[in-house]
Parts: structure tokens; sequence; C-alpha cells
């Protein structure tokens, strides 16, 4: 495994800081991904180079987070973030650093990341350089904060939601330290945004193991948002359809969270709040139908919407003579 199993793109931007002299590495997810065998989503790079010499280097590049050392190339594969080794300073925010310095090498770049298995880099010749343990924890399968848990999550309380994402997606459990530092340090989690919040909830809901966003109200995460039930069927979610109504749908059902409670579009809200919308041109009577049974206007409205509900319970009962019925026994 080396460079060369990286997507185009990301080769090309590798092979340009590594002809101008400036040390750089892939880091990060992409090579997690790459050791269990998965393709990457994205690449980042880590970089001895400092974001101004990033950008004379690829004049194209967009200075996305240039005061932390970010910046974004553009490739045929796909944007590509370039990032300098770092040091971060404060967390006032409990999200971002106040600051970062540039004067540190490779290894304490790592250090600053947020789980082991997310504390990697491969070097051009293959070698995957783990001073953390990642690869013995992607092994045990288990989520475990680099270094002291309780720091990694007052710097970013996002890394918490995060840890229980990472579990969901990959199939893995959260280490002992690290799910008891969770709960210590939940209440942190009201300073994270609405959005992000919601972000991470889906990433879970439309995982392999939708379940285990019932890990985020058990850990006390989302106390700040609702109070969940002490008994919740979560395993439910892993019988629905992998799609974003139909899990956020039984979410809130199962739970009795009010999905206003997090920002979502409109086109969503009404899914969870009117399932049976999404039925109604699906029926097997149509309006021309139930005007020939005789009803009209607000009638056809109120109808379609009873049969609707019906059907969203008992799917096989849309047939024309089971509605029909349902309609004369009102």
């Amino acid at each position: 495994m080396d460079w060369r199993t990286l997507a185009a793109g990301a080769q090309a931007c590798l092979e340009r800081l590594k002809l101008a002299g400036k040390e750089s590495y892939p880091v990060g997810g992409c090579v997690r991904d790459l050791l269990l065998g998965r393709a990457p989503g994205d690449v980042d790079v880590c970089t001895a180079a400092r974001p101004e010499e990033v950008m004379a280097l690829f004049p194209d590049a967009a200075p996305t987070g240039l005061k932390h050392g970010t910046v974004t190339v553009p490739t045929a594969d796909g944007p590509i973030e370039i990032t300098t080794f770092r040091r971060e300073g404060g967390y006032a925010d409990a999200r971002h650093p106040d600051g970062v310095s540039f004067d540190v090498g490779l290894t304490e770049d790592l250090s600053r990341r947020d789980f082991t298995v997310n504390a990697m880099a491969l070097s051009a010749d293959g070698t995957v350089i783990d001073p953390f343990g990642g690869r013995e924890d992607l092994q045990k399968k288990v989520i475990r904060c680099v270094g002291d848990p309780d720091k990694r999550f007052s710097e970013d309380a996002l890394r918490m939601l995060r840890a229980v994402r990472f579990a969901a997606q990959l199939g893995f459990s959260i280490e002992e330290e690290t799910r008891a530092a969770i709960v210590r340090n939940a209440y942190r989690a009201a300073r994270v945004s609405r959005e992000r919040i919601r972000a991470e909830m889906e990433k879970i809901l439309l995982s392999p193991s939708p379940e285990m966003v019932g890990q985020l109200a058990e850990l006390g995460l989302l106390d700040h948002l609702y109070p969940f039930p002490e008994e919740v069927d979560w395993a439910c979610l892993a019988a629905l359809p992998a799609t974003q109504a139909a899990r956020w749908r039984g979410f809130c059902a199962c739970t009795g969270f009010p999905i206003t409670a997090l920002p979502v579009e409109r086109k969503l809200r009404r899914a969870v709040e009117h399932p049976e919308a999404g039925l109604i041109p699906a029926l097997a009577l149509t309006p021309r139908d139930l005007m020939t049974l005789g009803l009209r206007g607000p009638e056809i409205s109120a109808a379609q919407k009873k049969l609707a509900l019906h059907v969203l319970e008992r799917p096989e009962d849309n047939t024309r003579e089971k509605l029909a019925q349902l309609l004369r026994e009102k």
C-alpha cells in the first residue's frame, strides 16, 4: 500500500509537494480506509509546507482555512485539503482552536487528532506512520482517543458525537476510557451547533448500524435537546429502509423526538410530520375514483389522508377494492 493506491489527483498533489522538497503525507481517514480495504471517500494531506507555499505551488487552490493552515486544491477526482503541520492553542468555544503555530513536525501534528484510527499517515514507500497505535485499534475494532480523552473532548465537543458515528459506520465499539470520558463531558455537546449535531445523527441513522443513534441519547449527548424515554426499541431502526425520510421518521416515532428541534429542510420535516403525504399519489384509488364514489372537494383530500395513513401501516391493503371498503366503513 503506497501513494499509487490513491486517486490520480491526490497523487499529483503529493508529487508536486515532494518535488518542491516539502515533506508531505496522506493522513487521517484515507489511511484508515486503505488499511480496512475500503476506497477512501476523500484524501487529506498534511505537509511541512507553509500555507503560502502551498498556495504558490497550486495557483488554483482556495484558502479555505488559511489561518489554520488549510488550503483546498481542486482536482478531477475532487478537492484535496492540504494542511500544514500544526500545533493548536486553546479552545475557548470548545470547537475551534484559538490559534495555531506551524513550528512542529509530523508526530506532533498527529498528536492533536481525535482518534487513533484517524492519526496515521502514509509515506511514499508505503510505510504507515502510526505513533499512537491506530493499526492495533483497527484490528481490535475500537474507537479510542489520541492521548487524554478528557482533553480531546474539551478541545472539541463534536468529537464525542463523531466517536459514536465512527463506531456505527465501521462496526466498532468505543474504548472504555474514551466512553467514560464522553459521559463526563457530555454536557459540552450543548456548545455544538444544531446543524452539526443533525449531520452526525443523520450519518449514524444512514449507517449499517442505525440503532447506534441510541448511544447519543444514552451517553447524554442529546440531553440539551430532548428528554429521551428510558426504554426505546432502537433496534427497530435497522428494519427500516436506509433512506433519510424513513430513518428520521422511525427515530422520531420511537422516541417522540420533535424533528423541529433540529434545523432540517422543509421536505424532510414534512416527510416526518406527514408521512402519509408521500403515499397519496400511489393510492390505488385516484381522485377521479373518489369523485365516482360521490366525494367532492375537501372530502377527497380528507379521504386521501385517511387512506394513506392506513396504507402506511398496512401496505398490502393498497387495492381498489380494499380502499373502497374502508371508505364505506367510515
